[in-house]
């Protein structure tokens, strides 16, 4: 009830402030593990995917967040759980497994931390890997806008306009059925990061 009332509040909010345009969202599953893979420009970013969609969504948040007892509180009650960027985080991997294997939403954002510049970044293969071994739809999401209204270091958001495309489900074992069994160079979650990172590239260019 808590996740609602706040999201109802938020979609206002952005509506109104920003003006905010939301495509594709039925592209997003109804049930079952959803695993939402999405660029990543500022920290207004999981509100903006999360109010895009009617599925709650459960994020990674960096573990700093957590120091602070009361954006800690906020983010527990919101469903995000810590994750400590740039190292190996067993303990958040398999919080997103239980997540996606409990037919959840998870909102995930591949290149570990915003871009300055709005170009995309070099992607981990977490996702991928998430996907690969529940079987999740892996949605690209594309967001545009939230790096010039919520710039990185700015106490306040300021305006413009924002915009989040929800992209086709990504298949994992669709994409590895597609590569020739004696293709001894094939890496199934390399293949998946690219071609989720392409269809970002494609939905944020779109707009």
């Amino acid at each position: 009830m808590f996740y609602v009332i706040i999201r109802a509040i938020l979609r206002f909010v952005m509506r109104i402030a920003f003006r905010m345009q939301v495509e594709g969202k039925d592209n997003v599953p109804s049930e079952g593990g959803v695993l939402l893979a999405a660029n990543h420009l500022s920290m207004l970013d999981p509100i903006v995917v999360g109010c895009a969609i009617d599925r709650p969504v459960r994020f990674m948040a960096k573990r700093e967040l957590f120091d602070n007892p009361f954006l800690g509180m906020i983010a527990r009650s919101l469903g995000a759980f810590p994750v400590r960027r740039g190292k190996d985080d067993k303990d958040a991997f398999h919080r997103a497994l239980e997540v996606l294997r409990d037919g959840e939403v998870l909102g995930i954002f591949p290149e570990g931390t915003r871009s300055l510049d709005g170009r995309l970044q070099k992607a981990y293969s977490g996702a991928a890997v998430l996907a690969e071994k529940t079987g999740a739809y892996l949605v690209p999401v594309g967001i545009i806008g939230t790096g010039k209204v919520m710039q990185k270091g700015a106490a306040l958001p300021k305006a413009g306009r924002i915009g989040v495309r929800f992209g086709k489900p990504i298949i994992p074992a669709e994409v590895c059925s597609m590569i020739p069994p004696n293709q001894s160079s094939f890496r199934p979650k390399e293949a998946i990061t690219n071609l989720m990172m392409e269809e970002i590239q494609r939905l944020v260019m779109s707009f």
